[in-house]
């Protein structure tokens, strides 16, 4: 039986490093030449790493992305045998195409422009690229490969076309990101596309974080009956070689160690923000985070996470107790740092808080106290924080939930204030849940953190349902309403009280500005406030029941 052997290189790139990716790939592409294969499959668009965005406007990065594809396709020269699918941007005819090129010994054998360009979600592709129909088929060693590019293989022509082209094999380069239901999409999508072409197919993913998309690589190889023969770890840089036959069939040569099993779902998101953190802050020069540590359940998720994600010696935390703060907040606070083994510091804001209310006395003359006096509060310690952070050069992560963030029960400039924002995507119920999972691999989080109700601690006596719907049915009501677009009349119908429901929409419409301004974070679900939400600032549509 005719056979060749492939290698998936699922790498962690970053935009815009034009020589560090072309040094990756070379990388990958030794390792896999060495392991005997002939062919390497790399990521989507792995010249310039993904997405490029508006830099595929500056004609200055487009000719440096040429030169570095130029660079690396002689690096690759000396690699005698071996066929390099490289993911790229090309241009033809005043065009900018998203590109796989195969490149053999110094030469290249063929381009395929990807045919299907996705413009929704996170994606714009079409602002930037044109599209092409020509299909790409390449022999090796009897068996004949056909390339479509991520999104082709979610509708039928590409992968027709290369059918029809007498392709047994379908090479697939991509830059898919993580999201909370995004692995069983994928494996749905290639099972089905095997189904209607009778190709086997192997699907090479990104493994990395930019700026809020998290690529979480877990590639994988069907065999054309559909059978999964090969998975790559989650959120793991790796070179694994299959062999791929003419008939369809795909083994491991070096055993079962390929196939790996899916993560649960609270260790995948743990995963992602993880390499959310380590990547952001890695690949934009920063030499550690600062955390505003308040002994409540959000601080206390995302200092785990920091601290797992650039090691406990690039972490310091910083409690600022007010007239409000209880005792058992600071030393939970306090509790935690010393259990993470992180610099922890204390700084009381009450003589601070004390000066901006006395200067603002005259103006409040003769009105009620209200949440004015409450964010002061919040952005004293935003002030705080972001002066910490200027002098030591490290990045202040904000610890503000996506429920709160839906609501607005943030404070602008306060709370808000930083350059990260670790769970802005993850509703409240899902950070006990993170929290609970972490504390099962060891106890970081003081059980009493978890246990403890909820409170800003901005107001005697004050948690967060005195303002918001319990946790679980503010969440269900976010997830119809802003994820699923589901109707007012439609979440009412399933049985959500209708008067909680228009809360939460009334607040998700009015606090748009705050979210305009807030940092950015890692998308972890279908539909994250940021790059897949564009809501006008200023909105006169109102949705409320039709009845």
């Amino acid at each position: 039986m005719s056979a060749a052997r492939v290698a998936i290189a699922q790498l962690n790139l970053c935009v815009g490093d034009l020589a560090g990716n072309v040094r990756r790939l070379a990388q990958a592409a030794r390792q896999a030449h060495a392991q005997g294969a002939d062919i390497l499959l790399t990521p989507e668009l792995a010249i310039t790493g993904y997405p490029p965005e508006d830099l595929l406007l500056r004609p200055r990065f487009l000719d440096d992305a040429q030169a570095a594809f130029e660079t690396l396709r002689q690096e690759l020269a000396g690699l005698k045998g071996l066929h390099v699918v490289l993911g790229h941007e090309t241009r033809r005819g005043g065009k900018l195409y998203n590109a796989a090129s195969v490149l053999l010994e110094g030469g290249v054998l063929g381009t395929y422009c990807k045919r299907e360009l996705p413009n929704y979600a996170v994606f714009d592709e079409q602002r930037y690229f044109a599209s092409d129909t020509a299909p790409l088929v390449f022999e090796v060693k009897g068996v004949r490969f056909g390339v479509n590019i991520c999104e082709d293989i979610w509708f039928d022509a590409a992968p027709k076309a290369a059918a029809e082209q007498g392709a047994q094999v379908l090479l697939v380069p991509n830059a898919s990101p993580f999201d909370i239901g995004k692995q069983r999409q994928r494996a749905e999508i290639a099972g089905r596309c095997v189904r209607e072409t009778g190709c086997a197919l192997v699907y090479a993913n990104l493994a990395g974080a930019q700026d809020e998309l998290v690529f979480d690589g877990a590639s994988f190889a069907l065999d054309a009956a559909g059978r999964l023969a090969a998975r790559l770890p989650d959120f793991t840089e790796t070179v694994a070689v299959l062999q791929v036959g003419a008939d369809g069939s795909v083994q491991c040569p070096q055993g079962p160690e390929p196939v790996v099993e899916a993560l649960p779902l609270e260790a995948r998101v743990w995963e992602a923000l993880k390499l959310g953190v380590r990547d952001y802050l890695g690949k934009n020069g920063f030499p550690g985070a600062i955390i505003g540590l308040s002994g409540g359940i959000d601080s206390a998720v995302v200092l785990a996470i920091a601290v797992d994600a650039l090691g406990a010696e690039n972490v310091r935390t910083v409690m600022m107790p007010s007239r409000y703060t209880a005792d058992i907040s600071l030393d939970d606070a306090q509790d935690m740092a010393q259990r993470l083994g992180v610099r922890h510091d204390d700084i009381p804001i009450v003589p601070m808080v004390q000066a901006f209310e006395q200067a603002l006395a005259g103006q409040f003359a003769g009105l009620p106290a209200d949440a004015t006096e409450e964010n002061i509060q919040a952005r004293v310690r935003g002030v705080l924080l972001m002066a910490l952070s200027n002098k030591t050069g490290r990045l202040v992560l904000t610890t503000g939930n996506k429920s709160e963030l839906t609501t607005g029960y943030c404070t602008l400039y306060g709370d808000m204030a930083g350059g990260f924002a670790v769970i802005k995507d993850v509703p409240k119920t899902l950070v006990y849940r993170l929290a609970r999972w972490r504390n099962t691999l060891s106890e970081v989080i003081p059980e009493r953190i978890i246990t403890r109700p909820p409170s800003a601690e901005l107001r005697p006596d004050q948690t967060d349902q005195d303002s918001l719907p319990p946790y679980d049915v503010l969440d269900a009501i976010i997830e119809r309403y802003m994820e699923e677009n589901q109707s007012v009349d439609q979440i009412i119908a399933a049985g959500h009280p209708a008067e909680a429901v228009e809360q939460v929409v009334r607040l998700l419409r009015i606090n748009e500005y705050k979210r305009r301004q807030a940092p950015p974070g890692p998308r972890i679900t279908p539909r994250a406030f940021g790059r897949d939400w564009r809501y006008p600032l200023t909105n006169g549509f109102r949705e409320r029941p039709r009845g």
